[in-house]
């Protein structure tokens, strides 16, 4: 079964094509990322306005790199659920108009799913139940993966994701957008031991997350260095600075795996494109005995191939939309109806 999927979540344009749920023949991402760098952020409006320039040509890019045409397609997927809604408008009126226009089914899906299902597009052997960290500008959450669909949240940030502190550390510093790998390269000439900043909740026996703290500590030792007349040292800030974020997403991970007796570890999100994160996660869990699964680079940010490759398992648990589906800017995940908040067993 050949899938075209869509995401126009964010700020890029991805078109993937996915045979089977696995094999990706196309995956084409349009960025944005210099019509917003001057503004240090996304500007809903503009993004909007560069999907609705992008995403036809990305289709046609997508098709042409598969080397097929539209007879050999038998569904189409779009991210419809979670990131900006002007965005999202433009991706699934795309979707909808070519289920109507080629008489093909309809599959929404809800964004983070595709990053969760990203790992399964990688790794196809991997096994349920494993745990999920997924971590973006605008998320950071451990997920149980119990099955196709159905999701237990175990913790997740109670203010800044990981990537938002990234954006705005990289903004105070003037070095431009998007802040992560912006950071993470700046960070490898750094002195991690530079300044010892923050590690909000690391101490605290939850799942949970915090950066706004982190942040602000940064931040505020920015502006007293500046204050002082002083160079700031832009490199070891960098490395300081995400030292304190691996650290603290490194460690409540391994914290889950081992209350919820989970062996097999993923890495999902935008966030999970970087270096010292992949590396630390990875070298932390071997030591414990634990699997670790990280996808491709290219699949780590918001693509069309993890929309489709999504879109093939569950369609079979939840079958096909109509053209009434719709978008959301906020929604809640999975079979669970997860909505970021609930009743931990993990207490303070």
């Amino acid at each position: 079964m050949l899938i075209l999927g869509i995401d126009t979540t964010c700020d890029d344009t991805g078109v993937g094509l996915v045979e089977d749920g696995v094999k990706i023949l196309a995956n084409r991402i349009a960025s944005q990322h210099s019509s917003h760098e001057r503004f240090g952020g996304i500007v809903p409006m503009i993004a909007a306005r560069q999907h609705v320039l992008s995403v036809n040509l990305m289709i046609r890019a997508a098709l042409e790199e598969a080397e097929v045409g539209w007879d050999d397609v038998d569904a189409v997927a779009v991210s419809n659920h979670q990131g900006l809604l002007l965005s999202l408008v433009v991706g699934t009126a795309a979707a909808k108009s070519i289920a109507l226009a080629r008489g093909l089914p309809l599959i929404g899906i809800h964004h983070l799913e595709g990053h969760i299902y990203s790992n399964l597009i990688e790794h196809p052997h991997l096994e349920f139940p494993f745990l999920c960290m997924t971590v973006a500008g605008g998320h950071t959450m451990l997920l149980k993966v119990v099955d196709h669909g159905e999701y237990a949240l175990l913790g997740h940030t109670r203010d800044d994701a990981a990537g938002e502190a990234y954006d705005k550390i990289a903004r105070r510093l003037g070095l431009g957008y998007p802040g992560g790998p912006i950071i993470d390269r700046r960070a490898a000439n750094g002195n991690q031991k530079a300044f010892s900043f923050p590690r909000p909740m690391l101490n605290k026996n939850n799942l949970e997350f915090s950066f706004s703290g982190l942040k602000s500590a940064v931040i505020r030792t920015i502006d007293q260095l500046e204050k002082a007349g002083e160079e700031i040292p832009v490199d070891d800030i960098c490395a300081s600075f995400q030292r304190a974020v691996v650290d603290i997403l490194v460690q409540k991970t391994l914290r889950a795996s081992k209350s919820e007796g989970l062996d097999r570890i993923t890495l999902a999100g935008g966030v999970a494109m970087n270096s010292l994160l992949r590396s630390e996660l990875e070298k932390e869990a071997a030591a414990r005995g634990l699997e670790t699964y990280v996808p491709r680079l290219n699949l780590c940010v918001d693509n069309g191939a993890m929309v489709a490759g999504a879109a093939y398992f569950l369609q079979k648990e939840r079958g096909f939309d109509d053209l009434s589906l719709d978008a959301r800017a906020n929604a809640p995940l999975g079979a669970r109806g997860l909505r970021y908040r609930h009743e931990s067993k993990y207490r303070e």
